[in-house]
């Protein structure tokens, strides 16, 4: 599977400043996504990364404002998406899309797959029949369905890969620039990942995407990302090129993860090193640094002072008062 480079273009595709997404359960505050800033380049896959329940998927909806902030700014290609709303924000959506974490779930189970894909397009505004069902059939071709196979059946009579490459096909029917991937494989049998993947990665390059991946494995994300963001608790700890952060992490909680990472061969024992204790609730997370309460390395600096992303080396930033690297 080849890996398309980011464009070198100094003006990022979709640049995040500084996003606060909260939650009210039971008259308490989820803080769900804390302060974050993140760029996506042109032309690149960014992806996210961190435990179940870190905020990935609500920071994902934010960007598409799915979920609305509390403050901060989204910004695609220059236009503030967080001051939209009503049909100029629907006009903007038509260049950004999202592909849902559970296929089967995320396809309405009464409608044929000719009338799920071509939704968008009614949505959008296009009103010719004809023209809906050619680029219907383009989009199904593309992601590898038999258009006249699968047009007239319903969602229950595909497996969860052709469920998939279904939502894949609705994504890029609007031909968008910018599609969020909401853990698009977590779903799937081991054996259909590599097909989906791949089939991202050739869409990526046939059409000119740019990609936020969204997954808690982290052998995918560095499997498809040029670079990766890591996520713990609501904020981010480290962002990188993928090579390189997962040759040299500097964050602790990066280097956990990826000594996490399965190696398959029965000579090789998994790590022992895993982080102490239960992950924090959002609801009353630990001041300062939010991983301090699991990290080795902790002091009361960690306890007193919130750690604000650094580089600490060529285009690898960290949040830690403690890196495992020098700074550059």
């Amino acid at each position: 599977m080849t890996r398309t480079a980011p464009s070198a273009a100094p003006d990022p595709l979709l640049r995040v400043e500084h996003l606060v997404v909260e939650y009210v359960v039971g008259g308490r505050i989820v803080h769900a996504v804390s302060d974050v800033s993140l760029e996506v380049r042109r032309g690149e896959t960014l992806g996210l990364v961190g435990e179940s329940g870190c905020g990935k998927s609500t920071l994902g909806r934010a960007v598409l404002q799915l979920r609305r902030a509390v403050s901060g700014r989204v910004l695609f290609d220059g236009h503030d998406l967080t001051a939209m709303q009503g049909e100029t924000l629907r006009k903007m959506r038509r260049r950004v899309q999202l592909i849902f974490q559970d296929p089967i779930a995320s396809l309405n189970p009464r409608r044929r797959i000719g009338d799920i894909v071509a939704e968008p397009l009614l949505i959008a505004g296009l009103t010719d029949p004809n023209r809906r069902h050619e680029l219907v059939c383009e989009v199904l071709s593309a992601v590898g369905l038999d258009p006249g196979l699968v047009i007239e059946r319903l969602p229950h009579e595909f497996s969860g890969g052709q469920c998939q490459r279904i939502c894949i096909a609705r994504a890029l029917v609007l031909n968008p620039e910018f599609i969020i991937c909401d853990e698009p494989v977590s779903a799937l049998d081991v054996s259909i990942r590599a097909q989906i993947l791949n089939l991202l990665e050739d869409m990526k390059a046939r059409f000119g995407l740019t990609l936020l991946f969204i997954a808690h494995d982290l052998a995918v994300v560095k499997a498809v990302s040029d670079r990766v963001a890591v996520m713990y608790l609501g904020r981010l700890c480290e962002v990188g090129p993928s090579e390189q952060l997962f040759a040299s992490p500097a964050h602790p909680y990066t280097a956990l993860l990826i000594e996490a990472i399965p190696v398959p061969d029965p000579d090789v024992r998994p790590a022992e090193s895993v982080p102490v204790g239960e992950p924090p609730s959002p609801i009353a997370p630990p001041s300062g640094c939010r991983f301090r309460t699991r990290c080795p390395r902790a002091d009361r600096r960690c306890a007193d002072e919130v750690p604000e992303l650094r580089e600490v080396a060529p285009e690898q930033y960290a949040a830690c008062h403690h890196p495992l690297i020098a700074s550059a």
